[in-house]
């Protein structure tokens, strides 16, 4: 979360961390696992009431930022989500709206998404080493007037929960983005199992699946672009959350060692445990700085927003993982148990740290960006 704001983004997140302490305590967490969806519709509705879907939306649409920074105003209610592990489908929701819009594209689409009545989702192509470059697993085809989508795309966030799927299909020799309706006849949708307990992820196969070219968005086989912007908004997102999620199993990992005693004394104060926490906590530290110069970045359309995306999600997979599992571990044995919070974050870290590329991918990434503006020079 970015060292300093202003009163108006302060108001944002404490209004969104009140919200979520309220609305989705551990013990609320916990039981929406039994839960199809995942959460609830009118805490999602409510939620979008406090603008959690608006900031990549332009105000023509009912959209709008706080700071003018769309991006970086989301991030602080990412990081609320992450630091509570609550549940909605915020990063693929936010993403296909900001598509939409961008394209003035399915306008009542976007009404619902700002309402909050509306669940969308990105059907994202698979992930490669070098910028720019992707592998859809889904075929676009032109057949007349119709539009022909055929493949399969796993795992998709929120698949069985979202009314529209942003597709992004080869489509000859470029990229198309296409909205499908997931009542759409040939779309079929299997859910698949996840470490987190509220969130809900499916494999989605289109099967001939046939539109009319009104449901393409933006200009047929030119979407490459946009999908780099939508894959950057997507890291920056589940980075501010990863970052609240490492956050809040410090803090209880701390709480806990100064209020543990062996020996007479807290556990904190034993020499060891000292050390141990001054490395979390730097590694805390620098995450919060990177995703937050990542997520500045991006917005600001940077040259190296696409090497500081790949840096933080590659930082923050690494050192988080140390970070979460070192809580679990200073805990002790409660630190394993389903009763004790500390899981909801584990897992939320975990489901995080693997979705849009892993800490390696992201390396190969960046070693990639690297030799470019090599061969450049």
């Amino acid at each position: 979360m970015l060292l300093a704001l202003s009163s108006d983004q302060e108001f944002v997140r404490e209004t969104t961390e009140r919200f979520l302490v309220e609305q989705t305590p551990p013990n609320e967490v916990r039981r929406l696992q039994r839960d199809t969806a995942g959460f609830d519709a009118d805490y999602w509705r409510r939620g979008a009431e406090l603008g959690w879907t608006s900031f990549l939306v332009g105000e023509a649409h009912g959209g709008g930022t706080i700071s003018g920074a769309g991006l970086v105003d989301l991030s602080l209610v990412a990081y609320e989500f992450g630091r509570h592990a609550a549940p909605g489908p915020l990063v693929s929701t936010n993403v296909v709206a900001g598509a939409l819009s961008a394209h003035d594209a399915q306008t009542e689409v976007i009404a619902d998404l700002l309402a909050g009545t509306g669940i969308a989702t990105w059907c994202a192509p698979e992930l490669r080493s070098f910028h720019g470059s992707w592998a859809p697993t889904v075929e676009i085809r032109h057949d007349r007037a119709e539009v022909v989508v055929l493949g399969k795309v796993s795992p998709v966030e929120a698949a069985g929960q979202a009314g529209h799927l942003l597709v992004t299909g080869r489509d000859g020799d470029g990229i198309t983005q296409v909205l499908v309706p997931a009542s759409t006849a040939g779309v079929s949708i299997a859910p698949l199992r996840t470490a987190d307990l509220t969130r809900r992820f499916g494999a989605v196969t289109f099967d001939d699946v046939r539109l009319s070219q009104d449901a393409i968005v933006g200009a047929p086989g030119e979407a490459s672009t946009d999908v780099d912007l939508q894959f950057h908004r997507t890291l920056a997102i589940l980075n501010a959350e990863a970052v609240g999620a490492m956050q809040a199993a410090f803090d209880m990992t701390v709480e806990w060692a100064f209020d543990r005693y062996a020996f007479g004394r807290p556990l904190a104060s034993y020499q060891a445990l000292k050390h141990r926490f001054a490395d979390m906590l730097t590694w805390v530290e620098a995450s919060h700085a990177i995703s937050d110069a990542a997520c500045c970045a991006i917005d600001e359309g940077s040259p190296d927003a696409a090497e500081l995306a790949s840096a933080a999600k590659a930082f923050i997979g690494q050192y988080g993982a140390e970070v979460v599992q070192d809580c679990v571990q200073l805990h002790g044995g409660i630190g394993v148990t389903f009763e004790h919070n500390l899981h909801l974050f584990l897992r939320r870290f975990t489901v995080n740290r693997a979705l849009a590329g892993t800490p390696a991918e992201h390396r190969q990434r960046i070693g990639a960006i690297l030799d470019g503006w090599e061969a450049a020079a």
